[in-house]
């Protein structure tokens, strides 16, 4: 089993705080399939970054640091997922594959694919490569 990013545990904790108010350890650890004292140390190295408070027994919320890290991954997703919807892939392989692409691109990649994406959307000429991109998929598929 591969370790747990930083952004990962973010995600999670997001995610559960919005369904169930706080993160606890053993809800991380069963989300994200790790062992709870592996959670207990993440979770003590992110509060020292100021990503989140936590109270052991009691789980773990986001500071504003930590809102503002699991927005920015959740754009980070988006782009990628978008993007991949728009080549044609299905959505469910886009979303996998746009958790794993969120977090190994930089800043400057990310800002460019979305003024693609933008571009793509947007535009008049943009339209037309994409409706051109889904002809040239379909002869070929």
């Amino acid at each position: 089993m591969r370790r747990k990013t930083k952004e990962e545990y973010i995600e999670i904790i997001c995610l559960l705080e919005r369904e169930q108010g706080r993160a606890q350890t053993g809800m991380i650890a069963e989300a994200i399939d790790v062992k709870p004292p592996s959670v207990t140390e993440m979770l003590r190295k992110l509060e020292e970054k100021g990503l989140i408070i936590y109270e052991p027994y009691a789980g773990a919320t986001l500071t504003p640091a930590g809102l503002e890290m699991a927005r920015d991954l959740r754009q980070r997703h988006r782009t990628f997922a978008d993007l991949l919807g728009l080549l044609g892939v299905d959505a469910g392989t886009a979303e996998a594959d746009a958790c794993q692409f969120e977090h190994h691109v930089s800043p400057e990649t990310l800002e460019h694919l979305g003024l693609f994406l933008e571009f793509l959307r947007e535009s008049p000429e943009g339209r037309q490569s994409l409706e051109d991109f889904r002809e040239f998929r379909r002869r070929r598929g």
